[in-house]
């Protein structure tokens, strides 16, 4: 997410509380996750494990939980919960704005598109041309659709990441990451009913130009999506796959989070997809393996009682 403006990183400090270290002149001109930052971002990290990668990231400003040495041109502002100061900062530059009509005085919408009966659209959404909007849809704030896209019955756009972090030591245990990111829905794509697209954490979940959705479809937030996929009813993509062009995934196919599936893969219906695949190839099974050989060891599998009735007989 960018900021309207840049805002001091002093500011930022006393807003959260922080000890400042390093560069106090910078100005912060975004806020995000570590996998999608670019310089002049504010990023967190409160594990030992990743402080090196997110030091030496993109990330100009780090809320850190310890003080160590600061990275030349970077400053640290060190707290005791990055985590909490980092949903703050989300809460107070893309606070929740609450919605006063169904289609918001802030949403642009494109020439010849038709927006159904109890479609809702949120507070800076923009929609392009002759675009096809079927009743009981739902589309969350700042939200981009391109041109010829179709989006079928009761299919939300843009709803909150599914992201929590633990606190095993409180009754009420997980706490929210707010999402501060978008969704961005490319041209000539359709999208089905009932499916449901996240917004990123701070990034945009993307849905790649041509790309046809079935029914009843999940894309996790951050997911990148690329052009001319096509899946089938009951697929479901963790958050920040990268799912190249001209993949095709048929029925409720699974695929793990933080992975890449090539361009031109399949994977045959009821897959799991636990890590990543190479592209141009058929995949198949849980977990998923080239068709070919899956298909082979199932065969065998079915042969085990009569290999092993001729072992003991």
């Amino acid at each position: 997410m960018k900021f309207e403006a840049p805002i001091p990183v002093k500011e930022i400090a006393a807003l959260i509380g922080a000890t400042l270290s390093g560069n106090d002149q910078l100005m912060a001109t975004g806020i995000n996750e570590i996998h999608k930052v670019e310089t002049g971002d504010i990023s967190f990290v409160d594990f030992e494990k990743y402080y090196d990668t997110c030091l030496h990231s993109a990330a100009t400003i780090i809320i850190i939980n310890k003080q160590v040495a600061v990275p030349e041109g970077k400053a640290l502002l060190v707290v005791n919960d990055p985590f909490s100061a980092y949903v703050s900062l989300v809460k107070r530059y893309r606070p929740y704005v609450p919605p006063t009509s169904p289609i918001s005085d802030t949403a642009v919408v494109g020439e010849g598109t038709i927006v159904s009966p109890g479609v809702f659209i949120g507070h800076h959404v923009r929609i392009g041309k002759n675009c096809i909007i079927h009743p009981n849809v739902t589309i969350y704030d700042h939200t981009v659709i391109g041109d010829n896209v179709i989006i079928h019955a009761g299919t939300v756009i843009g709803s909150d990441a599914f992201y929590f972090k633990k606190r095993a030591d409180r009754e009420v245990m997980y706490d929210k990451l707010e999402s501060c990111g978008m969704v961005v829905i490319e041209d000539h794509v359709e999208i089905g009913a009932n499916c449901t697209i996240d917004k990123g954490v701070s990034g945009k979940t993307i849905i790649g130009a041509g790309t046809k959705f079935d029914n009843m479809i999940h894309i996790g937030h951050g997911a990148v999506i690329g052009r001319n996929c096509l899946f089938a009813a009951q697929v479901g993509i963790g958050g920040k796959a990268i799912i190249e062009d001209n993949v095709t995934l048929w029925g409720q196919v699974g695929v793990n989070k933080d992975l890449v599936i090539g361009k031109g893969a399949v994977v045959l219906a009821a897959s799991a997809v636990p890590g990543s695949l190479e592209g141009g190839k058929v995949y198949f099974g849980i977990p998923t393996g080239e068709a070919r050989a899956k298909k082979k060891e199932l065969a065998w599998i079915k042969r085990i009682p009569e290999l092993w009735a001729k072992i003991n007989s």
